[in-house]
């Protein structure tokens, strides 16, 4: 028969790569009222994403090639969350690593999932405040430069198109209606 995955019965499934960070699978699958189908859906590591914002009102960000859209992006800190690792102490690892920064408040501003309808890739969301900066501790593949603008600014190259990666808009965006908050809305 299958087994029920929502609105579809799932008849058959097979791993067609996998490595460190993802897994390609494809499904086979019949729905009432449909033709049966094949669905390919890749499966991330989960994730998290921090953006750091100091004292004085700057958000720090990175730039870096993403080779599946072929330009420089500009987003806050990410990274995968490690085997047995909690997603607050991957934050303030990745935070480290990519910025050389530490926090002493991290406020966790929920889940979000990049793309639902082809690929797996949850990332919890953080914005982190209290920063003290120190050397950074890039992996050797990560070709990163920071990218300090005033948050503002941040929040405009999200409107304009400046920022284009999900999480990093959302992130942003929701950091901003926090803050906003916050002042009283102004």
């Amino acid at each position: 028969m299958g087994r029920k995955h929502g609105p579809w019965t799932l008849k058959s499934s097979e791993r067609l790569y996998a490595d460190e960070f993802a897994e390609v699978w494809v499904d086979e699958v019949s729905k009432p009222g449909a033709e049966p189908s094949r669905r390919v859906t890749m499966r991330m590591k989960p994730g998290v994403a921090v953006l750091a914002l100091d004292g004085e009102g700057f958000a720090h960000l990175v730039r870096t090639f993403r080779y599946a859209v072929g330009k420089e992006c500009v987003e806050v800190v990410q990274g995968g969350v490690e085997e047995g690792e909690e997603s607050s102490e991957a934050a303030r690892r990745e935070l480290k690593e990519e910025l050389g920064a530490e926090a002493s408040e991290l406020i966790d501003l929920g889940l979000v999932d990049a793309v639902t309808s082809q690929v797996y890739s949850p990332a919890q969301i953080f914005l982190a405040r209290g920063l003290s900066f120190g050397e950074t501790e890039r992996e050797s593949t990560e070709d990163l430069q920071t990218v300090k603008v005033e948050f503002e600014e941040a929040v405009q190259m999200v409107l304009d198109g400046r920022v284009t990666q999900g999480i990093s808009c959302t992130l942003i965006l929701k950091a901003s209606r926090l803050l906003a908050g916050e002042s009283g809305g102004r």
